[in-house]
């Protein structure tokens, strides 16, 4: 009996290391260039590979594109989507049993998610990733669609929730929506302006130590989240 599930033949090793070239290049020349601004020829010579290579794996450009898209997510769920899962199966569980959240607990969750998006965005694996993505966040797409749903939204929802439970508030109303983005974004600055925070840090560049100074300070950040004041307990 063969194994050809279990060893691909050489032809397929070779067809899957070159699609998986083009993916990794095209990550990278998408986000410099856009979709419109990005040639055909630039896409294939960064992946080392002729012009027939995008039809004959993707179908076309915008194939390409999508496939792109779908990489990334990828790409990012290795990092995070084993945290998303344990933390999801935990919420499920106490939903099931019908059991509140504690607050001590969000902040635990909330902390990790931080520190593990700290881990993930500052450093400069995320370079090119982060160019797609702001491209695609001012002139949304399909591919913007696809990562949104798949991996923005459940994320942003989590992160709803473990607010909402700090906050002793409502996780779907405005207040918890707007603050949620507020603290994203507080550790999503250090990668969108990059440029400011080494002018004005003083830093050569975002190595082990700075990242561990900024998972410090989304420790700090989710200690700090209270209810404004003035407000009723």
């Amino acid at each position: 009996m063969t194994q050809e599930h279990d060893n691909p033949s050489p032809a397929s090793a070779r067809a899957e290391i070159a699609r998986q070239k083009m993916l990794s290049a095209a990550l990278d020349v998408f986000g410099r260039y856009g979709f419109d601004g990005a040639s055909t020829r630039q896409l294939t010579e960064a992946a080392g590979v002729n012009l027939q290579a995008i039809p004959y794996y993707f179908g076309s450009k915008e194939g390409l594109y999508i496939a792109t898209a779908e990489y990334l997510m990828m790409r990012i769920n290795t990092h995070v989507g084993d945290m998303r899962a344990r933390v999801g199966a935990h919420l499920l569980a106490l939903d099931a049993a019908g059991k509140p959240l504690g607050e001590a607990e969000a902040r635990h969750f909330l902390t990790e998610i931080l520190q593990t998006m700290v881990t993930l965005f500052v450093g400069k694996e995320s370079e090119s990733w982060a160019r797609f993505l702001i491209r695609e966040q001012m002139e949304p797409t399909e591919a913007f669609a696809r990562v949104y749903q798949g991996l923005m939204r459940p994320m942003i929802e989590m992160g709803r929730r473990l607010i909402g439970t700090i906050l002793h508030e409502d996780p779907a109303s405005e207040h918890v929506r707007l603050r949620t983005f507020t603290l994203l974004g507080s550790i999503l600055v250090f990668r969108v302006a990059h440029a400011a925070v080494l002018a004005q840090m003083e830093w050569d560049g975002v190595g082990p130590e700075q990242v561990e100074t900024v998972r410090g300070l989304a420790a700090e950040l989710v200690d700090a989240i209270g209810a404004p004041k003035g407000s009723a307990a």
